[in-house]
């Protein structure tokens, strides 16, 4: 069984910092893609950084210049460095990971987190 456990969430003032982590464990051959998500108090979740196997990264514009996704392939584990933090980034961020393969000859699903929350004050 495969589980994504984020941590690294917590309470902040406007302009610091926080990271994330988020760690997959479990029978894991491969995984194509990491990411975070978030979502906001009446708000649909929504795309924050995703990077693939390779290292290639998307951000969505309204993090580009501030948050810096990365991943540590042998430990399954992807991290999201939060600096210029601001009250609009305060909502429940969600690890994915995206096309995991359990072993070489598997199907690729997509699994979540259970989500951290982050508060930004202003």
């Amino acid at each position: 069984q495969v589980q994504l456990v984020e941590s690294g969430g917590g309470l902040v003032q406007a302009g610091g910092s926080l990271k994330l982590s988020c760690a997959a464990s479990g029978s894991i051959f491969s995984i194509n893609a990491m990411g975070w998500y978030r979502q906001a108090p009446g708000k649909q979740r929504e795309l924050v950084a995703t990077i693939t196997s390779g290292g290639s990264t998307n951000y969505a514009d309204s993090v580009k210049g501030r948050f810096t996704i990365s991943r540590d392939n042998v430990k399954n584990t992807v991290y999201l460095q939060m600096n210029s933090l601001k009250p609009e980034d305060t909502a429940v961020y969600y690890c994915n990971a995206d096309g995991l393969k359990r072993w070489r000859v598997d199907s690729p699903k997509g699994y979540w987190g259970q989500g951290t929350q982050v508060t930004v004050s202003s």
